[in-house]
């Protein structure tokens, strides 16, 4: 069984789950320094297959699949999709921020501002508590593709497509923030699945993926992995292989391994194969399978001759056909239930490559003792509506008081989920 639509509500064992992210930027949405594209639309023959198409089968040419534009703007507050979200009981969902263009992965720095990083756009965002209001600043501009995010002592990291910087003492200087240093850049510059998702270990380094730069091929040396490197950018070393792209990350509060979501290839079919929720458990020599096998099982019908999928990590969890499981988070907080501490929320943008959509909703996964997923269930579902999106969540972060915020790229906005034994929803 899988988590989709249909069975939104109940009880999902670990192993059938789904997650899949739009393998290419929608040509229509480039950052500032890419020249404007038309908008994608099916293209008629092979010669035309845009690079989010590599690897379609003839059968599904001029079929209406392809990645998923969000709006030109940010959404307006009023018109946002907050009360057709759902969540379990006591749970409340509101407004944190609206006006925040392609809003994608979330941290919180020492003093409480909240920063967005985006990936269609140029921008690093800052969410300011002023008491009465929130204040959006834009902090930085005409950076390229700064999707990943990482903040630890008063120190901002910002990942672009092909490089890594950093910002020291932002908090103190929001209105007049310094110049990011560059600490790392021995990065290819490919576009597909260049965007980078940071986290910052127990080990004190950063730890970074670096994608496939296609939908299904052999990758370079230099791709398909998860690398780490010294806060100040030295001692690089591949830590895990075998990764087609990962767009979340977090390390476990009790056995302190690295739990992280992929995205498994597109164009195989509609139902297979399913994205995975992983556990590096031996960091330089975990191989998790790309291009030779997918979902654990599947052997690629390419490049999987003469390899069986038993010479591969496996997953712990699998999370449905084209999903996109994106950002995930373990729950250490106080104010959620106590069955909800130290498990893993995930926000599942959603599929593209898909006839019926699928995911588009965060979802929590259970553990057990040993770290292994005993089951997964819906959170928060809604941003499907007849087919169509009405907001996209991207990623996850737990501030300081317990409260969960999720960012949704489709409509520029965060939202606030806080629980309370007296609410009824």
């Amino acid at each position: 069984m899988t988590l989709n639509a249909s069975i939104g509500r109940r009880l999902l064992r670990a192993g059938t789950i789904a997650a899949t992210f739009a393998a290419w930027p929608a040509v229509a949405q480039q950052p500032a320094p890419q020249p404007a594209a038309p908008a994608v639309a099916a293209p008629t023959g092979p010669a035309a297959a845009p690079p989010w198409a590599q690897g379609r089968p003839e059968a599904a040419i001029g079929v209406p699949l392809a990645p998923i534009a969000p709006p030109p703007i940010p959404t307006a507050a009023d018109k946002l999709p907050i009360e057709k979200l759902k969540a379990p009981k006591g749970f409340k969902i509101e407004l944190y921020a609206a006006g925040v263009g392609n809003a994608r992965t979330l941290r919180q720095g020492d003093k409480g501002t909240v920063f967005v990083g985006s990936r269609l756009l140029d921008k690093v965002y800052a969410i300011v508590d002023r008491g009465e209001k929130r204040e959006v600043k834009p902090i930085y501009s005409g950076l390229y593709r700064p999707n990943g995010l990482a903040f630890k002592d008063s120190v901002l990291y910002i990942a672009e497509l092909s490089r890594i910087s950093k910002v020291e003492k932002i908090e103190d200087n929001l209105d007049n923030p310094p110049k990011p240093v560059v600490i790392y850049d021995d990065l290819p510059k490919d576009e597909a699945h260049g965007w980078k998702f940071l986290t910052i270990g127990p080990d004190d380094k950063l730890y970074f993926q670096v994608g496939a730069p296609c939908n299904i091929c052999m990758p370079s040396p230099a791709h398909a992995q998860i690398r780490r490197i010294n806060l100040d950018g030295s001692g690089a070393e591949v830590v895990a292989r075998g990764i087609r792209q990962i767009v979340g990350m977090d390390f476990s509060p009790i056995t302190k391994q690295l739990y992280f979501t992929e995205n498994s290839r597109d164009w195989l079919s509609e139902d297979i194969p399913e994205d995975k929720l992983n556990r590096l458990t031996q960091p330089g020599k975990d191989n998790f399978g790309y291009p030779y096998c997918h979902q654990g099982n599947i052997a690629d019908q390419e490049f999987g001759w003469g390899h069986s999928c038993d010479e591969f990590t496996k997953p712990i969890a699998l999370l449905g056909p084209h999903t996109a499981a994106l950002g995930m988070r373990f729950y250490t907080g106080e104010m959620f239930p106590s069955e909800y501490r130290n498990a893993i929320f995930i926000a599942r943008h959603g599929s593209w490559n898909r006839t019926k959509k699928i995911g588009g909703d965060i979802v929590v996964a259970e553990l057990s003792e040993d770290g292994a997923v005993k089951s997964i269930e819906p959170f928060i579902t809604g941003f499907i509506e007849n087919n169509n999106y009405v907001g996209r969540p991207a990623d996850v972060e737990f501030v300081k008081d317990g409260s969960m915020l999720i960012s949704d790229d489709f409509n520029g906005a965060v939202y606030r989920v806080t629980y309370s034994s007296t609410v009824a929803r």
